[in-house]
């Protein structure tokens, strides 16, 4: 038979797909699709477009991100420092700082036990 002749045959739906809305389609893709930018590189690429040393849709196409979204960092950094500046914030303890508490709050419930032993033996001593 000559191929020129043949009827192009429907394609069948796979059996072992199973179908999906719409909705699932665009989670999957978003799931595979995005990636996870961490604090540190958000500050950074903030920063750089901040210095203007190049346009931002140039930093954006380098970074491999939307301008949207740099926008939005942006956003939320000069925010953060705004409420940072106005005091309206709560810092969070760096690791060598909580070493520190935790040792000087060892230290005072040991003193505390040691004086509350002396002031029981005191009183014991003071019935006698």
């Amino acid at each position: 038979m000559d191929s020129a002749s043949e009827e192009p045959k429907e394609r069948q739906p796979d059996p072992d797909a199973s179908p999906q809305t719409a909705k699932q389609v665009i989670r999957r893709a978003k799931r595979y699709s995005g990636r996870r930018v961490s604090a540190e590189d958000k500050i950074r690429i903030v920063m750089e477009g901040l210095r203007g040393e190049q346009t931002v849709t140039d930093l954006c196409r380098r970074e491999g991100i939307q301008k949207v979204t740099y926008y939005k960092w942006l956003k939320s950094f000069l925010e953060a420092g705004k409420q940072r500046l106005a005091g309206d914030h709560l810092r969070e303890a760096n690791v060598d700082e909580v070493k520190a508490l935790k040792d000087e709050n060892d230290s005072l419930k040991r003193l505390l036990a040691e004086m509350v032993l002396e002031n029981s033996r005191l009183k014991k001593s003071h019935l006698e």
